[in-house]
């Protein structure tokens, strides 16, 4: 499979604060920046924190699997062993899961290892990774 990389620009309320989390806690290197946004190589996509000031706003989820997903929410497939691997280091630095990395819809189609958080300014990540890449789009 050839991908594109993707360009993502996500709003934060704290760029300093976002800017050691992507860096410092999800070990993300860090691009070009000025004092409103940063550049990061988002496992060879491009995300781009953007300074926007707090705003009120509810939070929506959807029940998956027997879980409430946040919505909106964004991420990356990653290979089976680099998901592990990558939860182990987020366990290691005390991140708050939404939901805990588990398994959804085992023994079952489009069976998947899964993980959700926030960032500090409440934007919902979710990362995954399958045994079988073919089944990321199998109905």
């Amino acid at each position: 499979m050839n991908l594109s990389p993707f360009h993502l620009a996500i709003p934060v309320d704290d760029v300093d604060v976002c800017r050691d989390f992507y860096t410092n806690t999800l070990n993300l290197e860090e691009g070009r920046s000025s004092d409103h946004w940063v550049d990061y190589n988002f496992f060879g996509h491009q995300l781009v924190i953007h300074y926007k000031p707090k705003t009120k706003e509810d939070s929506h989820t959807n029940s998956v699997d027997g879980k409430d997903v946040p919505v909106p929410h964004f991420g990356v497939v990653l290979q089976w062993q680099d998901f592990h691997d990558f939860a182990d280091l987020l366990k290691s630095k005390n991140i708050n899961f939404i939901i805990e990395p588990y398994i959804r819809f085992e023994g079952q189609v489009g069976e998947q290892a899964t993980m959700f958080f926030k960032d500090p300014s409440g934007n919902a990540l979710e990362f995954k990774a399958f045994k079988d890449i073919n089944q990321l789009f199998a109905k």
